[in-house]
């Protein structure tokens, strides 16, 4: 549990909560003609290649336009479509968006394959040497047919068939990006971790005092977990489906807030008790924070409420798994000065600190951290 908690501290500071590294990329495949656009943050590639020659901190557009040849090699270099045959792609032209992260460079996509009407298959490595973390988010439309497909490392290589879509693929592959996206959303893990931290506690004559039974600490992790989910799901579900939509800025900071304050409130117990109303209260924030990046998956339109329903549970079984760690340790250790002292005080503390300094970052769009 120690290992579980310094490690989320220690990687928390720099990452940006819910944003891992993406690139999205849009194909339009009929019969052997190909068309598209391939939107890769300037982050990434300066990372990869080094585009700020002087150093600056700062990309400008001659920085790189002077690098265009090199960007398509190395990007189309790690991106392969094959129907029939290999198909050759070039870039036709370049471009700079501005997504919720930052800038992006955009190639446009033009090129042909040998056959019209053969199976589509796309190979994707862009970043993977260098960055695990990495996705690709792919919007085929194939024939006609449109397919969504989130490309990683273990599913670098995917295949499409004209006129068949499956819906229990694209659930299972929703589901798998919800647990993964709990698990990288350090701030949501935090947020969870604050109000688990006291479950196998009692607070009584001014002091800290381990549960005696475990299904006491139990119920209390119930609660907790089953107010969360519920508010969460609310908004997740309202703001995917395009009913409310909020400033990022404002449910980013929102949710440093809420980390603040369950941190807060383990070192001077304002709330005790009915902390799953904390929970729901802060639970229907972060739901708009999941939203943001199912927002940036996309939810394809033909299996809408199945993707929405497999990214939703993918969060709940990465949520359960962290709880079905943390709860039996902390429950072993609870009448320890360790878990006291070093896990609950000391873990507060730093939670505390790491979320203020987010919250700073994010109300005031300043970079206070590496990352």
């Amino acid at each position: 549990m120690l290992c579980l908690l310094s490690s989320l501290l220690c990687l928390a500071p720099p990452a940006l909560a819910h944003k891992a590294s993406d690139s999205y990329l849009i194909l339009e495949v009929n019969g052997s003609e190909v068309s598209g656009q391939w939107d890769i943050a300037l982050r990434d590639i300066d990372f990869a290649l080094g585009l700020d020659v002087d150093g600056n901190g700062e990309i400008t557009w001659g920085e790189l336009r002077a690098r265009h040849a090199d960007i398509d090699a190395w990007a189309l270099g790690r991106l392969g479509l094959q129907r029939g045959g290999a198909c050759r792609i070039r870039v036709a032209d370049h471009l700079v968006d501005t997504h919720t992260d930052g800038a992006y460079a955009v190639l446009q996509l033009t090129g042909a394959c040998p056959r019209a009407d053969a199976e589509l298959s796309v190979s994707y490595r862009l970043l993977f040497e260098l960055d695990a973390l990495h996705r690709g988010l792919l919007h085929l439309t194939l024939d006609g047919t449109s397919h969504s497909a989130v490309l990683a490392p273990e599913r670098a290589e995917q295949h499409f068939v004209a006129g068949q879509s499956s819906r229990l693929a694209q659930f299972g592959q929703y589901l798998v990006e919800g647990i993964w996206h709990i698990w990288i959303g350090f701030d949501h893990i935090l947020f969870l971790l604050a109000l688990l931290l006291p479950a196998v506690l009692v607070h009584e004559k001014g002091g800290w005092h381990g549960v005696a039974r475990f299904r006491d600490a139990l119920h209390e992790v119930l609660w907790v977990v089953t107010a969360f989910t519920a508010a969460h799901s609310i908004t997740l579900s309202l703001a995917a489906l395009g009913l409310i939509e909020l400033p990022s800025r404002l449910v980013e900071s929102a949710i440093a807030a809420s980390v603040v304050l369950a941190a807060a409130n383990n070192l001077k117990p304002l709330v005790e008790g009915r902390r799953w109303l904390v929970a729901f209260a802060f639970g229907l924030i972060h739901g708009f924070g999941f939203a943001s990046v199912l927002a940036e998956l996309g939810l394809p339109q033909q299996a809408l409420v199945l993707s929405l329903l497999g990214f939703n549970l993918g969060v709940e079984v990465g949520q359960l798994a962290i709880v079905a760690v943390f709860l039996p340790l902390a429950f072993a250790l609870r009448d320890t000065r360790f878990y006291r002292r070093g896990v609950f005080i000391g873990g507060s503390l730093a939670t505390l600190a790491i979320a203020l300094i987010w919250l700073i970052e994010r109300a005031f769009d300043l970079k206070l951290l590496g990352g």
